[in-house]
């Protein structure tokens, strides 16, 4: 049975940095929680203790351990959601927060070798063309409609350059791009789809980064606020952002940064 007194989200990447933030944030603000996840056993623990938060904030938490990137197990995830909410009820927030994708340079260096195109596929598929397929199979299963709110996280790399970056950047440019384009064929529904551009932000995605110690230094010595950029400022920007009648505000890179992208180099 569901509490329908409290609104449902489903948040893709839902066991750490953003979308666990995210996860926490809504369940405050009165959501039950839908997560899409992927670890291993040693990282299951972490997994439980978001899950025992979302449920100590008075919600309910129904997380699925699986590749959101693969098409079989998206299909069943969402059938399960389909059965679990009555007719009518839709999901009000749906995130995609994926972050997995080669750190591989595009032409060969003297220590690494070039990223081949499977690499690049996979890192395409997961970061961005995921969202094209979620969202399409949501929109068919009536789990999104009139006033749904749809979020994907990119970065400053979806329009800069760095090391080894090369693919991540090419998805993040194809994840705003697919926004733009959802945000235009779902206007009509009364669906708002946004990209959020976080600034430098300490999470395990960053640290996977090769050099990630010099932006986050710079990061904390050129942002006007002084500080870099947290998972649960994200979260608290999200809930705000769904919790107003905000449907107008649709297919634009939402800056949650404290300023950072307007001085950055």
């Amino acid at each position: 049975m569901t509490d329908n007194n409290r609104r449902w989200a489903l948040i893709l990447g839902a066991s750490s940095g953003f979308g666990a933030a995210t996860a926490m944030a809504l369940a405050g603000a009165g959501y039950n929680i839908f997560g899409v996840h992927l670890d291993r056993r040693s990282t299951m623990p972490q997994v439980e203790a978001i899950k025992d938060s979302i449920v100590a904030a008075g919600g309910e938490a129904v997380f699925f351990n699986v590749n959101a990137a693969d098409a079989d197990k998206r299909a069943e995830v969402i059938k399960q959601i389909r059965e679990r909410l009555a007719p009518g009820e839709t999901i009000r927030v749906f995130m995609h927060s994926l972050a997995f994708g080669t750190l591989l340079p595009f032409n060969a260096t003297s220590d690494l070798p070039a990223v081949n195109p499977a690499q690049v596929a996979m890192t395409m598929d997961v970061m961005a063309n995921s969202l094209i397929f979620w969202v399409q199979e949501l929109v068919a299963a009536d789990l999104l409609g009139q006033g749904s709110k749809i979020y994907a996280m990119t970065s400053a790399g979806g329009a800069r350059v760095m090391p080894q970056y090369g693919a991540v950047s090419a998805a993040k440019a194809a994840l705003e791009s697919n926004i733009r384009q959802l945000a235009m064929e779902l206007a009509p529904r009364g669906i708002a789809a946004n990209s959020i551009r976080a600034g430098v932000t300490d999470t395990p995605a960053l640290r996977r980064i090769p050099g990630h110690e010099r932006f986050v230094e710079m990061a904390n010595a050129m942002n006007p606020s002084g500080r870099l950029t947290t998972p649960e400022d994200v979260a608290a920007h999200i809930v705000l952002f769904s919790s107003i009648d905000s449907h107008w505000m649709t297919g634009n890179v939402l800056g949650v940064d404290g300023g950072e992208d307007i001085v950055g180099a």
